[in-house]
C-alpha cells in the first residue's frame, strides 16, 4: 500500500528526532532499545490514517500524536513483559532481562511521561479532546491488563468476559489511534466515533485471530510456536468456548491436561487440539471473528466521506485479518 508506506516514512522520520538524551544511560537506552524494536507499527500508522481520512492537509500537524500513541504502547510491553516474566519481545531479550526490573519500570514510567510531552505539541485546540481520549483510554488498558491477570486465577471466565478483557487490553488502543487522527483532522463527533468503533472492533477481530492461529496456524510465517498458548494454559477464545461445552467425561481429560506440561505430557497440544476438534472450536471462533470483522467494517462504511479515502484503512484492514493462515 502505497500510502501506508509513506505515512509509516514519515512517522519513522519523526521518530528518528525524538530528543532521548544520552544521561542517564539507564534510563534512556533501554527507552531507545524498545523502540528499536519496531513492528509494524501499526498504532501510530493508525493516528496518521485517521488524520488524512478527513484532511490530507493535517497529517504532519498529526505526527506528535503517533509518537505519543506509540510511546504508550512501548511503555506498556516493558511494563507487561515484567508482569509475564517474558524473556523475549520480538525475538529480542525484553529490557527487564537485558537490564533489570528496575531500570525497566523506570524506562517504562518515561518513556510515558515521553507520550505526554509529545500531545503538547500538537495543536492547541485539539489537546483537551486528545488528552480527555487518550487518558480514558489508558486506563482502559491497565483495567484489561488487570483482568487478563485475574483471568490466571479463575478456573471459569465466559466468552463476555474474555471478549471485553481484549476490548480494553489490545482493541481501545487502536480504536483511540484513529480518533486521535481524526480529531486533529476536526472530524465531527459522528465520525469520530464510527472510526473509533471501527478499530475497536478491528482490534477484537484481530486478537481472535490470533488465538486461532496460535493452534492453526502455520508455524513457518506465524513467528511464534505453535500451541504456545496451550501449553501455558491461556485463556483464549478457543478455550473459553471449548469450556462451555465441553462434558462432564471430556471435562477430566481436560483437567488432567491443564495440569500438565510438556515433559510430562508431551502430547498436551495435540489432545487438547483433539478437544477442540471434537467439540468443532475453530468453526466457533472463526464466526467470533468474522462477526468482528464484519461490524467494523460496517462502521468504516458508514462514515461519510468518499469511499476512496476509505481504501487505504480496508485495505489494511484485509492484510491484517488474512495473515499467515
Amino acid at each position: 500500500m502505497f500510502q501506508e508506506s509513506v505515512h509509516a516514512k514519515a512517522f519513522q522520520n519523526y521518530l528518528e528526532k525524538a530528543d532521548f538524551p544520552h544521561t542517564p544511560q539507564h534510563l534512556y537506552d533501554p527507552i531507545r532499545y524498545i523502540l528499536s524494536l519496531s513492528g509494524k507499527r501499526i498504532r501510530p500508522l493508525l493516528v496518521l490514517m485517521g488524520a488524512e481520512l478527513f484532511d490530507s492537509s493535517v497529517v504532519e500537524q498529526a505526527l506528535p500524536a503517533s509518537a505519543a500513541i506509540e510511546f504508550f504502547h512501548n511503555f506498556s510491553l516493558i511494563h507487561d513483559d515484567i508482569m509475564d516474566v517474558a524473556p523475549l519481545r520480538r525475538g529480542k531479550p525484553t529490557v527487564h532481562q537485558k537490564w533489570n526490573d528496575n531500570v525497566a519500570i523506570l524506562s517504562g514510567d518515561a518513556l510515558l511521561i515521553k507520550a505526554y510531552q509529545e500531545l503538547a505539541k500538537c495543536p492547541i485546540d485539539k489537546i483537551p479532546a486528545l488528552l480527555h481520549l487518550f487518558n480514558t483510554t489508558s486506563l482502559e488498558v491497565c483495567e484489561g491488563q488487570q483482568f487478563d491477570m485475574d483471568f490466571e486465577e479463575r478456573a471459569q471466565v465466559s466468552e463476555t468476559a474474555y471478549i471485553d478483557m481484549i476490548r480494553l487490553k489490545t482493541s481501545v488502543l487502536l480504536g483511540c489511534a484513529l480518533q486521535m487522527g481524526a480529531i486533529v483532522a476536526g472530524a465531527d463527533e459522528r465520525s469520530q466515533t464510527l472510526l473509533y468503533d471501527f478499530g475497536v472492533n478491528l482490534g477484537i477481530a484481530f486478537q481472535l485471530q490470533d488465538d486461532i492461529l496460535d493452534v492453526y496456524g502455520n508455524p513457518k510465517s506465524f513467528g511464534k510456536q505453535i500451541g504456545g498458548d496451550i501449553l501455558s494454559n491461556k485463556k483464549t477464545i478457543l478455550f473459553v468456548k471449548l469450556q462451555e461445552l465441553i462434558s462432564p467425561t471430556d471435562q477430566e481429560e481436560l483437567e488432567y491436561l491443564l495440569k500438565q506440561n510438556i515433559d510430562s505430557e508431551p502430547e498436551k497440544v495435540d489432545k487438547m487440539i483433539g478437544l477442540y476438534a471434537k467439540y468443532d472450536i475453530q468453526t466457533l471462533a472463526i464466526y467470533q471473528k468474522e462477526k468482528f470483522t464484519t461490524i467494523a467494517y460496517e462502521k468504516l462504511t458508514e462514515i461519510q466521506v468518499e469511499a476512496d479515502k476509505k481504501e487505504a484503512l480496508f485495505s489494511l484492514s484485509d492484510a491484517l485479518m488474512h495473515r499467515v493462515q
